[in-house]
């Protein structure tokens, strides 16, 4: 499992409000089913998404986040040389991967390569907001591609057979979901053997700027920290979430996108606007004040030039990071790692005897 991290930079002027938030938070397993313990509340999160969707112009403008992650998660398969004839897209927002794996010429080492769509016989897109799920419906891309748009009622549990799909995809949504150990296992259990489960989420240090200002202002203005901001898996978390759903292969990887706005106000109307605002079960409330010190604060602590000339004045920057996770079902024919002591090479050896002191 390696763990690489790079950070794009992207340009960004947009607006708006919302309570997104980066805390660390560990998993421990339990029984497949309703979680007994529920850190976000799915009947606000579905709110959100529906309301976000239907302001169809303002949803689509800022979708560049959830666009850059489905291309870099589909250029993920250019290193599986196989078909997937019936994949899962689980959470698929407003078909963010569809449109990514149907762009043409994906492979940019290649001077012309056939879409990812050619791949694939059937996309199933799975989501809880039938108005985000269709948002695009009538767009180009739904005619090079076979899509299955399926509204369930809970990502959580999901309502597949065992040893249904040739690969599972799933880019930007399970970091809302509560009992993620659970829904691991229930992947691999629909997964065909010797087959993926890729995936991209937002990681623990994402919007670590807003979280940062945001309790300083609290502190400032209400002598306390009040949670403003949703909990998000760590990267140390993940790769041992895959092996305990029992996922062979693993591959973890971090990428950090900035995205520089105007304004806390113009970051936070975005957020809003992706669906992506707080939805915690004991989420607290920003008041004016708070709201005005936490411009401040932000900015004092992490204000950057970003073009006079296009803004008339200095901008802000914000960290998206996203784990991007590979992991495979068991199945014949899988390479295995060696049993241990079966190796014809001694590591002394190759690092010389190990003797690096002076002679």
């Amino acid at each position: 499992m390696s763990i690489p991290s790079t950070v794009t930079k992207i340009p960004r002027r947009w607006r708006l409000l919302s309570r997104f938030s980066t805390h660390t938070r560990n998993y421990a397993v339990q029984a497949p089913g309703r979680p007994t313990f529920e850190v976000f509340n799915r009947a606000v999160k579905h709110m959100q998404k529906d309301r976000a969707a239907r302001n169809v112009e303002q949803s689509r403008q800022v979708d560049y986040i959830k666009d850059e992650v489905a291309k870099r998660l589909c250029e993920r398969l250019l290193d599986i040389k196989r078909s997937f004839p019936n994949t899962l897209d689980l959470g698929a927002n407003s078909c963010n991967i569809a449109r990514a794996l149907t762009a043409p010429n994906p492979d940019p080492a290649v001077e012309s390569s056939p879409p990812l769509s050619n791949r694939i016989d059937t996309l199933t897109c799975v989501e809880t907001s039938h108005a985000l799920l269709h948002r695009d419906a009538d767009l180009e891309f739904n005619d090079q591609l076979s899509i299955h748009r399926e509204v369930i009622p809970d990502l959580e549990s999901l309502p597949y057979e065992a040893n249904t799909f040739d690969a599972v995809l799933s880019s930007l949504s399970i970091h809302w979901i509560n009992d993620l150990p659970s829904l691991l296992a229930q992947i691999n259990n629909i997964l065909k053997p010797d087959s993926p489960f890729i995936a991209a989420m937002f990681g623990g240090d994402t919007l670590f700027e807003l979280r940062s200002s945001l309790q300083l202002a609290n502190m400032e203005r209400r002598g306390g920290v009040i949670p403003h901001i949703s909990p998000l898996a760590d990267v140390r978390d993940v790769g041992g979430l895959l092996t305990k759903a029992g996922f062979k292969m693993l591959t973890v990887d971090v990428e950090d996108i900035v995205v520089d706005f105007p304004n806390t106000f113009a970051l936070m109307e975005d957020l809003q606007a992706m669906g992506e605002s707080n939805a915690t079960v004991q989420m607290g409330t920003l008041s004016k004040d708070v709201l005005l010190a936490n411009e401040a604060i932000y900015r004092e602590l992490h204000k950057e030039e970003i073009g006079e000339a296009e803004h008339g004045q200095s901008g802000i920057p914000a960290t998206f990071r996203i784990i991007f996770m590979i992991g495979w079902k068991e199945g014949a024919g899988q390479p295995k790692p060696l049993k241990r002591g079966s190796g014809e090479v001694n590591l002394k050896d190759i690092l010389g005897g190990g003797d690096f002191g002076p002679k």
